[in-house]
């Protein structure tokens, strides 16, 4: 188990409370896990709001539950969630000294609204620092088992950066990328609370990862059928705009370094469902020029060759800068409050930051290293270029489990173990594609494994190597 300095150094970085940074740390390992579990690793589909934090985008508001969607309903009883997470506690326990005490272990089954049996689990904890006596921080588990799943799931390794994440990685099986979006916007028309808002409208911000429009009304389309629901609107919307500005700050507020205002969230809400309704994408502003030698830097990660004290820097522009937030920079001796668009590396080696000053909207760009101290403000802003801080590719991967309909694909071996040549076709000329999960360069290989050893990454800097996410198959 990391320690407590571990644990404040991060909720440092991140402006957050250490309790919420803690938190993600233990839901990590029981994520790994319940996915080691072989009662549950094929039948436990992750989803929800955590599941975009951990699998998807690095830079996410932080959530505190774990949702699955389970696809065998024989596994919904007390006294085998009883068993089965008392085996994961001891697991979780073996490998990080994490305490999940099974005598507070609670799991309530209860009827829902369409007639089906759901679950709510309770899962008490003590972490690095948990108090050993009084109440127990708690996580939340919410099983569904009559949920539409319309695409196949895939397997992804979690974002999980503490300094006892095992060398291979964590590996879950979640939503695929436009299932989850699709279930965002389901429950942004169902029950219309501040984490859906914030949560569709990130998704659609992020134009790298943006999926098909068809695609995505379909899938939308057809998990409201399966719930006798319509199709969200902005005109049904409407009447919910109350309740979604009074109850921003208080579900929100201690999810996130600072909180965008609503405003700013509501207001992208036509674009959004223009682009769902027609398939056109809203106009989006250009990049800020690029100068002869620049590299735009976009790592899934930003896991850069820079002291610790610039990393922090660097994590609040970028969630600044994905929640169009001005920043109040502190620069060589005074501070500016700035728009921040994109991170390059210089011709000559240099991390600087491009920005528009928001006091005259003149463009100003800033060296990392010479950046005395950043804060992330409450105050919005429209952008006048790209901003280019979110990473970049597409972040679904090739589906990994059958479905009705789907095509079976090569599956990912997990952690270490290599997958043995039983196939015709390890000789007969198939590749096989893996990218790096942390800075995001492709490797082809000969056989399938996941591991990686230390190499360089495309900037030229030193990548300590860990388990890759499978891509694709060729000839």
């Amino acid at each position: 188990m990391i320690d407590r300095r571990e644990i404040r150094d991060s909720a440092n970085t991140f402006g957050l409370r250490p309790q919420v940074v803690e938190k993600d740390y233990v839901l990590g390992w029981v994520l790994a896990g319940t996915y080691q579990h072989t009662a549950l690793r094929d039948t436990w589909i992750f989803k929800g709001g955590t599941c975009l934090k951990k699998c998807y985008f690095e830079t996410y508001r932080f959530s505190e539950d774990l949702d699955f969607t389970v696809t065998d309903t024989s596994l919904i009883n007390q006294e085998f969630l009883g068993a089965v997470f008392g085996e994961i506690g001891h697991w979780v326990y073996e490998r990080t000294g994490i305490e999940i005490p099974q005598v507070l272990q609670n799991f309530d089954l209860f009827e829902n609204p369409r007639g089906s049996v759901s679950c709510q689990g309770k899962l008490s904890y003590r972490g690095p620092i948990a108090p050993h006596s009084g109440g127990l921080p708690r996580i939340k588990l919410d099983l569904t088992l009559d949920e539409l799943l319309v695409l196949p799931s895939v397997e992804r390794v979690i974002f999980h950066d503490y300094s006892d994440a095992p060398a291979e990685g964590i590996m879950v099986r979640c939503y695929a990328y436009e299932e989850a979006f699709a279930e965002k916007a389901r429950a942004l028309g169902d029950r219309a609370r501040p984490r859906d808002l914030y949560d569709v409208i990130n998704l659609f911000r992020n134009t790298d990862a943006r999926p098909n429009s068809a695609v995505m009304h379909d899938v939308l389309r057809r998990k409201c059928g399966h719930r006798h629901l319509a199709v969200p609107t902005l005109a049904e919307l409407e009447k919910h705009k109350g309740d979604l500005e009074g109850s921003w700050q208080p579900m929100l507020g201690h999810q996130l370094q600072a909180l965008p205002p609503v405003e700013s969230y509501w207001n992208a809400l036509p674009e959004f469902f223009a682009w769902l309704e027609t398939g056109v994408p809203p106009s989006m502003p250009t990049s800020y020029r690029m100068t002869a030698g620049e590299t735009v830097l976009r790592e899934p990660t930003l896991r850069l060759a820079v002291p610790a004290t610039a990393r922090s820097h660097l994590e609040i522009i970028r969630f600044s800068g994905v929640n169009r937030l001005c920043v109040d920079l502190q620069y060589q001796g005074s501070v500016r409050r700035i728009e921040p668009y994109s991170l390059r590396r210089t011709q000559d080696g240099n991390i600087v930051l491009h920005a528009i000053r928001a006091s005259d909207g003149k463009h100003r760009s800033y060296r990392i290293d010479r950046i005395e101290g950043v804060q992330t403000t409450g105050q919005s802003y429209v952008p006048r270029y790209a901003v280019e801080l979110s990473p970049q590719g597409r972040v679904a991967i090739v589906p990994s489990a059958t479905q009705s309909g789907s095509v079976a694909r090569p599956r990912q071996p997990r952690r270490s173990t290599p997958s043995r040549p039983s196939r015709a076709g390890w000789s007969t000329g198939l590749r096989y594609i893996y990218e790096c999960a942390c800075c995001g360069k492709r490797f082809t290989r000969k056989t399938m494994t996941s591991q990686l050893n230390p190499h360089m990454d495309k900037s030229g800097f030193q990548c300590p190597g860990r388990a890759a996410i499978y891509v694709d198959t060729r000839h």
